[in-house]
């Protein structure tokens, strides 16, 4: 969206956001010409912070001083928090940007705080989708997952450096519920940062150009970065508004392309990339070719959401995640569609190194998969196992009676909870639209006449071991 249009629709109020046709005082002197400013803490300059409009790319002096010629398209000014410094924050949500019409020509500065320890190692929660839609959504948000991620948070401790991203669909097209939201991220006492969705984006106002105004009303740029340790975090927007209702794809523009080339050339080529957006990359946006060129070899781990499933997809040096989510099948019970559970991912950082696991709402770390048993008339009872996390690195073993069998064996279909209780135009209630995915994270296995116990241990790449017993 232009900048001219936006500052006249938008302006920052404390505790929530206005829409309005209101014209910033300051706007007349913004709409060309150089914007310049310090980054500092405790009053000193910091030196090779980068900042931006989301076109030029420039880092600071020696004495903290930047300055750039505004883009006439430009909506903010965002710093690229630094390794070593604090998140600006209010009540957590991210405040690493100044919004067109709280520029100051004179001087825009950005003040930060240093970390009172090395963040080489800490942590991050990618929640993908939490998609509220009413009173009902939000009350389950805050009953359910919120708690769980309030005991993650304690569990790490008081010393910890842990941060949070939201990787779309925050709200479900209710954009007035980006509030409760709000509340939600100040409960759980964490930083977070948001990636746009297609249900945070204004619909029937025009374009691409202007979908993203309430988005950005309330968090800012739709693409930035930001460092902490040896691990540079990219927010892009793949979500390409059509012009009609609801209709969109999977693009990124040439406008980020280019900006993202110009942010990582500040970015040394062994740290770790972790880069955030909505839609799936590996097969949801168009031109993910242009995007796997400009990450090129590095360390990169990609964070998506959108489709109410877990995925992970390793393309060369480039793995991305695709994170069950939230809400599940839309807040109509415990699992998603694939029957990975409502959840988030849990993300460890150290030096240019990331582990990780997925982490169940309501369920221990080390709840990792389930076991069914499948009756099957005129043949052998089967054990079907859901392992949601899979990824080709992850191993299985299962024992019947106490006697090593070998490994699973590894098929696709449907996980039988969620078929059992989403199949259908009347089930899932009340949202019946949610169907059954199938999905390959399934293993099987014959079970002999007269077996009694059937125990299951999957092995991650990480050599954590997770298991499940099931009776006959």
């Amino acid at each position: 969206m232009k900048r001219k249009d936006f500052i006249q629709r938008v302006s920052w109020m404390a505790g929530g956001i206005l829409i309005a046709p209101l014209v910033s005082a300051a706007s007349h002197i913004l709409l060309s010409g150089k914007i310049k400013g310090r980054v500092k803490a405790d009053g000193k300059g910091i030196a090779n912070v980068v900042i931006s409009d989301g076109y030029t790319v420039v880092s600071t002096d020696a004495k903290g001083r930047y300055e750039l010629s505004l883009h006439p398209d430009a909506v903010c000014v965002f710093v690229s928090t630094p390794a070593g410094y604090a998140f600006n924050n209010r009540n957590g949500i991210a405040q690493h940007y100044r919004l067109a019409n709280q520029l100051d020509k004179k001087s825009t500065d950005f003040t930060l705080t240093p970390l009172s320890r090395d963040d080489n190692e800490h942590q991050f929660f990618i929640w993908a989708d939490p998609q509220v839609k009413n009173k009902k959504d939000v009350e389950k948000m805050m009953t359910e997952t919120v708690p769980d991620v309030q005991k993650r948070v304690q569990e790490a401790g008081s010393e910890a450096l842990l941060h949070g991203i939201a990787v779309g669909d925050i709200v479900w097209d209710e954009l007035k519920l980006f509030e409760e939201y709000n509340q939600a991220v100040a409960r759980m006492g964490i930083p977070f940062f948001q990636c746009l969705g297609n249900h945070d984006m204004d619909y029937n106002k025009g374009d691409d150009s202007v979908s993203d105004d309430s988005f950005q009303a309330a968090y800012g740029p739709t693409y930035y970065s930001f460092n902490r340790g040896k691990a540079h975090y990219v927010v892009l927007d793949d979500v390409r508004y059509l012009g009609k209702e609801r209709e969109y794809d999977g693009f990124i523009t040439s406008q980020q392309l280019d900006w993202l080339s110009k942010d990582l050339s500040f970015v040394p080529e062994d740290h770790l990339v972790i880069l955030c957006l909505h839609i799936p990359v590996h097969n949801g946006v168009k031109n993910n070719t242009e995007l796997y060129t400009i990450l090129g070899n590095r360390n990169v781990h990609i964070m998506s959401g959108h489709t109410h499933y877990n995925v992970n997809a390793i393309k060369g040096n480039i793995f991305e995640h695709n994170h069950g989510t939230v809400c599940g099948a839309w807040w109509t019970g415990p699992i998603c569609g694939d029957g990975t559970p409502c959840g988030y991912g849990i993300y460890k950082v150290k030096g240019n190194q990331l582990s990780w696991h997925y982490q169940s709402t309501g369920e221990e770390k080390d709840y990792q998969l389930k076991i069914y048993l499948q009756e099957n008339p005129g043949q052998p009872k089967e054990i079907l196992v859901n392992i949601w996390n899979h990824d080709p690195a992850w191993t299985t073993a299962y024992f019947i009676d106490g006697k090593p069998m070998g490994s699973l064996l590894q098929t696709e279909g449907f996980d039988p909870l969620a078929y059992a209780t989403m199949l259908g135009p009347e089930l899932p209630k009340p949202r019946g639209f949610a169907e059954p995915k199938s999905t390959n994270h399934l293993f099987k296995a014959s079970l002999p006449e007269g077996c009694k116990e059937i125990r299951v241990v999957a092995t991650d790449r990480f050599g954590n071991t997770y298991e499940g017993v099931k009776t006959v």
